[in-house]
C-alpha cells in the first residue's frame, strides 16, 4: 500500500537532526535530579539573564498579547537603524538568526548549487543547504578556525553562499581583520558572503564591516547578529540581518508574516538601551574565560582560546565526560556532532556556576 512517507522530499532522507543543548527540566526528569540543583553551561546563554529593561518592557507588552504584532517591526527596526547608523531598509528580522539562514538559503539555493563553509562551522549552515538539495564544500580548518584564504579558493561557478561565523561557534576562534579584508575583496560579486556576528559584542576591538553596507559598495555582503547572546534574550528567538536594501527586499518575500512576536519586539527594543547590562555581561565573560583557561593550564588540558562566551576543552571522550557531568548536575555540550568527539564546550556562567562546573569536571578527569 502506498504511504505518505513515500512522498517525503528525498533531500530529507539522511538529513541529520540538530541537537541543541539540553534543557534543565529535561535532565532533571531523566536523572531524577532537583532542577534547582542543576546548572546549564551548554548553550552560550547570558548567565546574568535578560536585560532588566527588557523584562519590564515585556511585562507591559503582555497586556497587548491578544493583538497581532506589528508585522514589519517598525519601531524595533528604527531603533536598530539608529544604533547601527544604517537605514531600516538595510534590516531584516528573523525568529532567531536561524530563520535568516533559512531566508538566504530559500532565495539562493537549488539542487546543484554549492555553499562553502569551514570545518567546525555552525551546524545549521550545511543542514539548511542540504534541505535545499545544494552541495556543501567544507574547507579544512586551521587551528580550529577558518582558513579564509582557502575558502576563497574553494569558490566555484556553482557557489552561491560563503558562510563565516566570526567569532566562530563552536570553537570560539576569530579570523583577523586582514584575513577578513582579503575574503571580502576576493569574493565574486555573484556570491553572497554571510558574516555571522552572533558574538560580535563580546569583542574588545571588533572589525567593523558595516561601512561596506552603508556605502552600498558590496551588495553581496550580509551581516547577521542576534539578541540571544549578550542581550540575554535567547528565549525570545530574535536575530537580524544587515545588508543591501535590494537583497533585503528579496529576503522579505520569503519571510512569514508576524515572525517576530510583540513581546520579543518590545524586549529587544528596550534591551538596546541597557548599556549597564551589556557592560556587566562583558565583565562576567572576561572573568569567566580567564578562569576556565587558568584551570585548563593548571590541569594540563588542551583548550582553544576563545573570543566568544564559551570555551572548547579537550577531554579525550567528550560524550562520556558530558554524561558524567550531567549526572553531577552540570549540563555541558558534547562536540561529537561537530566532528570533535574528544571535546566538550562550556559556556561562561556566573562565578559560582563556573566554579561548580570546574569542580565537577575535575572529579571526572582526575
Amino acid at each position: 500500500m502506498a504511504s505518505i512517507l513515500d512522498n517525503i522530499n528525498p533531500t530529507i532522507n539522511g538529513l541529520p537532526v540538530y541537537q541543541p543543548g539540553r534543557p534543565i527540566e529535561e535532565v532533571a526528569r531523566e536523572l531524577g535530579l532537583d532542577p534547582a540543583a542543576i546548572i546549564k553551561v551548554a548553550s552560550n546563554e547570558n548567565p546574568l539573564g535578560p536585560s532588566p529593561l527588557a523584562v519590564e518592557a515585556m511585562r507591559v507588552a503582555v497586556n497587548q498579547s491578544h493583538l497581532y504584532p506589528d508585522g514589519n517591526s517598525f519601531h524595533l527596526k528604527n531603533k536598530l537603524s539608529e544604533k547601527l547608523d544604517v537605514k531600516s531598509s538595510n534590516l531584516i528580522l528573523g525568529n532567531g538568526s536561524n530563520e535568516i539562514i533559512e531566508f538566504v538559503s530559500h532565495i539562493l539555493l537549488k539542487p546543484g548549487d554549492n555553499i562553502v563553509v569551514s570545518e567546525y562551522c555552525f551546524a545549521i549552515y550545511p543542514l539548511v543547504a542540504m534541505m535545499m538539495g545544494a552541495d556543501v564544500t567544507t574547507v579544512p580548518s586551521v587551528a580550529y578556525g577558518h582558513d579564509l584564504d582557502a575558502m576563497l579558493k574553494a569558490i566555484t561557478p556553482s557557489t552561491r553562499i560563503v558562510w563565516v561565523a566570526n567569532p566562530n561557534n563552536p570553537t570560539g576562534t576569530l579570523a583577523s581583520a586582514d584575513e577578513v579584508k582579503r575574503l571580502v575583496q576576493g569574493v565574486p560579486s555573484d556570491v553572497l558572503l554571510v558574516m555571522d556576528e552572533a558574538y560580535y559584542e563580546f569583542l574588545e576591538e571588533p572589525f567593523d564591516l558595516l561601512p561596506l553596507i552603508k556605502s552600498g559598495e558590496m551588495p553581496n555582503l550580509l551581516i547577521m547578529r542576534t539578541f540571544s547572546k549578550i542581550y540575554g534574550l535567547a528565549g525570545l528567538r530574535i536575530g537580524y540581518g544587515i545588508g543591501h536594501p535590494d537583497f533585503i527586499s528579496a529576503l522579505e518575500k520569503v519571510r512569514q508574516p508576524f515572525n517576530i512576536n510583540s513581546i520579543a519586539q518590545s524586549g529587544a527594543f528596550a534591551a538596546i538601551d541597557d548599556e549597564s547590562h551589556l557592560a556587566a555581561t562583558r565583565k562576567v565573560n572576561v572573568d569567566g574565560l580567564r578562569f576556565f583557561e587558568s584551570v585548563c593550564v593548571e590541569l594540563g588540558i588542551e583548550f582553544v582560546p576563545s573570543f566568544a562566551n564559551f570555551i572548547l576543552i579537550k577531554v579525550n571522550d567528550g560524550q562520556r565526560v558530558f554524561e558524567s557531568l550531567q549526572e553531577s548536575g552540570v549540563i555541558s555540550r558534547p562536540m561529537g556532532g561537530y566532528g570533535l568527539p574528544e571535546w566538550i564546550r562550556l559556556s561562561v556562567g556566573t562565578k559560582a556556576e563556573n566554579q561548580l562546573a570546574v569542580s565537577a569536571l575535575k572529579k571526572v578527569l582526575i
